[in-house]
C-alpha cells in the first residue's frame, strides 16, 4: 500500500495543475487533452474544452467522448492512489442527462467512494459552466495481478 511518502503519483498529477494532459500516462487522456484543475488523495478535477472530433453530427459532445472522459478520469484517479498492482475496470454505469456543445468547456470531477484492497468503487461527475450535470458515471475497478 502506498503512503503519502512513497506515492509518486498524486505528486505528479499535483504538479500538472493549470497545465493539460499532453503528458499523461494514459495515451487516451492526452488525445482528451483536458486541463488539470485540482488533485486530492482521491479525487481529480479536469477541464475539458469540447473539440469538433469529441461531437456527434449535431455538434454536440458524443457520448462516447463523454464516456471516454468519465472511465479516463477514474482510471487516473485510482492510479493517482499509488495501488501496487494495477486495477481494471469491471463496469462503468453512465447516465447522460444534458448536452454540451462544440467550443464549450466542461469539468469533470472523480472521486473514490471507497477503496478496498481488491475492489475499488469510483464515481465521476461532468458539469457545463452553468453548473448543470452533462453526466454521471459509477464503477468498480478490480486489482489484477500485474505490477505497474
Amino acid at each position: 500500500m502506498a503512503t503519502p511518502e512513497t506515492n509518486s503519483r498524486l505528486p505528479f498529477f499535483r504538479s500538472l495543475i493549470g497545465q493539460d494532459l499532453r503528458h499523461s500516462p494514459s495515451p487516451l487522456g492526452r488525445w482528451l487533452n483536458g486541463t488539470v484543475r485540482a488533485a486530492e488523495e482521491g479525487s481529480l478535477t479536469v477541464e475539458y474544452e469540447v473539440r469538433e472530433e469529441m461531437t456527434n453530427p449535431m455538434r454536440i459532445l458524443h457520448g462516447g467522448a463523454l464516456a471516454a472522459i468519465l472511465d479516463d478520469l477514474i482510471g487516473a484517479t485510482v492510479y493517482a492512489l499509488g495501488r501496487e498492482y494495477i486495477y481494471t475496470s469491471v463496469n462503468l454505469n453512465v447516465d447522460f442527462l444534458h448536452s454540451a456543445r462544440l467550443g464549450e468547456t466542461v469539468t469533470a470531477q472523480s472521486r473514490i467512494v471507497r477503496a478496498g484492497k481488491n475492489i475499488i468503487h469510483a464515481e465521476c461527475q461532468v458539469t457545463a459552466t452553468d453548473g448543470k450535470i452533462i453526466a454521471k458515471a459509477a464503477s468498480n475497478l478490480v486489482q489484477t495481478s500485474i505490477k505497474h
